[in-house]
Formats: structure tokens, C-alpha cells, sequence
């Protein structure tokens, strides 16, 4: 059973812990947060034993295996690193770290640690994603694709109203990029590999991040066109369009539904049916990796082809964090 300990206690918490748990490989056992009375009650729902609200104290807990970051994006690499040097292996909310020189960093002190360092983002772990690869070759040449991702953030309004909310303020690596456009640019990125070129603009607010983007992706004959908002809702599918047919996919971060449409024929529902819980998948990749003791697996890669990308889109729309100064 893998010893479990998070750090942050929000909604994207609870929902790994209940991931985690319905794995049947995890035992929570630590909780941290700056307000210790906080702990406390998250860890009392759970049967937690342990309660922190001092980071190093959790790191030098040998009775906790791994840690599970769900903080902030600025502070994901400081925590992560603490807790690797001490022979941690972690779990990490997307995306992993502030820029790609962190990332490079952080994974470079994991494998010095022989730790594992696990970017946590749930679509390249849900079946329908792997679905959506093994059907691509019946779409013929590939052509155009749109992955979309759009959602009106709870915040959007605090922000108007003259606040200052964490979704919208560069001190915490966020924006409309980082916090959402990380989903459909993962998934075009984990079917196609870095883009042969690419042009990104958006939409800056006064804080300083992006409000909301477009990115044009090119691999020679084929587009791809990636759409992210944090100020407006969209209520159209992703779709991959090929000469012999395309694919049509609902809620593209966790791949809820894909119809497959063939030039000539009728259209068909392939999609399988999924955890309720999405996050089941990531949990038990990470328990894999662990009971193998895999430092070097395959989704470093990824993510750091991820970090890059982000990173360079960043510098085209002119979008800058204190993390940067790292």
C-alpha cells in the first residue's frame, strides 16, 4: 500500500483522494496546509493520522512514501523539490512547474534522488484517449483538427469586481494557458509531437496573464488549432478531420465521448464507457510506475515537451511570471 501524504486541501484534492483510494493501492496518511486547523478536518474525513503545517517536517516523515501537489502553479516546483531531496517521489498537478528551465531542473534532481516525479494530467490516462490513437489511421491523411476548451472561470467575476483572485494573477503561473489550454495542447501534442511551427495569440488582461488564446499548430499539410478561455463558455466538441472520415470528441480533457464519422457511412459511438472519477487512471499509472520503480518512464518526455511548448507560446503572447526570474 502506497503511503499517501497531499499538499493542499481544495476540491481537485478531495477528487484524487477519492481516485486514489478507489485504486485500492494508496492509504492517505498526512495532510498539509498552512492553517493546521484545516488539516485537521480534511484529514478527519479521510482517517488520516497525520497533520502538517510545516513542509519539512512533512518531507522528513519516513512514514510517508509520496506526495500528492495540488497548490498553486508557482509554488509546484519549491514544494516538489523539497520533498524529492528528501527522497520523496511526488505527484504533481498540472502543469508541473512555472517554465521549462524549472521543469528541466526538477526532474533532473528527482533522477539524482532516484525519485519519481509524475505530472498528473488526467487525459493521457483515460482509455478513450488511447482509443482516439488506434482509430486516427482509418481517417486517412490527416488534415485539420480543432481541440477545444473553453470555460467561464467562478472567478472571472472577482477578478471584475477589483480583486485579485489566484486563477487571474501572474504571482501564481496562472492564466488561461496554464490553467486550462494545458488540456488541448497535451492532447495534441501526445498524438502528433511537437508542431513544425506554431503561432499563438490572446487576449491579456490587466493583471498580466492571458484571458484567453488561440494556438495555430502546422505539421506541413495538416493544422491543428487549439482554442482555450477562461472569460467565456463553449458548447461545441474537438474534432479531428482526416479525408476518409473524422473523429468527434466531448469534454476533450477527459474524452467523455468519440463518434467516429466516416467519409462514407454511417457514424459510430466508440467510445467506452469510463470511471466517473477520471482521475482512477492517473492514480493507478502513478502505482505502476512505483511498484516498478520506473525513475525514467515514458511521461517525462511529455512533459517536458509540454514545459517547452508552454513556455514558447508564452513568450509569443507576452506573458511573463515572477517564477520566470528562477
Amino acid at each position: 500500500m502506497i503511503k499517501l501524504a497531499i499538499i493542499g486541501t481544495n476540491w481537485i484534492t478531495e477528487k484524487f483522494i477519492d481516485a486514489a483510494l478507489k485504486s485500492k493501492q494508496y492509504q492517505l496518511v498526512a495532510v498539509y496546509s498552512r492553517d493546521l486547523t484545516k488539516a485537521q478536518v480534511f484529514a478527519d474525513k479521510y482517517r488520516a493520522k497525520m497533520v502538517f503545517d510545516d513542509l519539512t517536517q512533512l518531507a522528513s516523515d519516513r512514514n510517508v512514501d509520496v506526495i500528492y501537489i495540488a497548490s498553486p502553479n508557482s509554488l509546484h516546483f519549491s514544494q516538489a523539490k523539497l520533498m524529492l531531496e528528501h527522497g520523496k517521489d511526488v505527484i504533481c498537478e498540472k502543469p508541473l512547474t512555472s517554465n521549462y528551465q524549472q521543469t528541466q531542473a526538477l526532474i533532473k534532481i528527482a533522477k539524482q534522488n532516484q525519485c519519481i516525479i509524475f505530472e498528473a494530467l488526467k487525459t493521457f490516462y483515460v482509455p478513450n484517449y488511447e482509443l482516439i490513437k488506434s482509430y486516427l489511421p482509418q481517417l486517412g491523411k490527416l488534415r485539420k483538427a480543432l481541440l477545444n476548451y473553453c470555460q467561464y472561470s467562478s472567478r472571472y467575476e472577482s477578478y471584475l469586481n477589483g480583486h485579485n483572485p489566484n486563477t487571474f494573477n501572474p504571482e501564481f503561473s496562472n492564466g488561461s494557458l496554464m490553467d486550462i489550454g494545458v488540456y488541448p495542447l497535451n492532447f495534441g501534442l501526445g498524438l502528433w509531437g511537437k508542431p513544425n511551427q506554431f503561432y499563438a495569440t490572446s487576449s491579456l488582461l490587466a493583471s498580466g496573464v492571458d484571458a484567453h488564446g488561440s494556438v495555430l499548430c502546422n505539421y506541413e499539410d495538416f493544422d491543428v488549432i487549439i482554442w482555450h478561455s477562461k472569460v467565456t463558455n463553449s458548447y461545441i466538441p474537438s474534432e479531428i478531420q482526416g479525408e476518409d472520415g473524422a473523429l468527434v470528441i466531448d469534454h476533450l480533457s477527459v474524452c467523455e465521448q468519440v463518434t467516429y464519422y466516416p467519409r462514407q457511412g454511417e457514424k459510430q459511438i466508440i467510445s467506452i464507457q469510463q470511471q466517473d472519477n477520471e482521475m482512477y487512471y492517473e492514480a493507478l499509472e502513478f502505482a505502476k510506475l512505483y511498484q516498478q520503480r520506473k525513475i525514467d518512464h515514458k511521461g517525462l518526455e511529455q512533459t517536458l515537451l509540454s514545459s517547452l511548448m508552454l513556455t514558447e507560446i508564452r513568450k509569443q503572447i507576452g506573458v511573463q511570471y515572477p517564477a520566470d526570474d528562477f
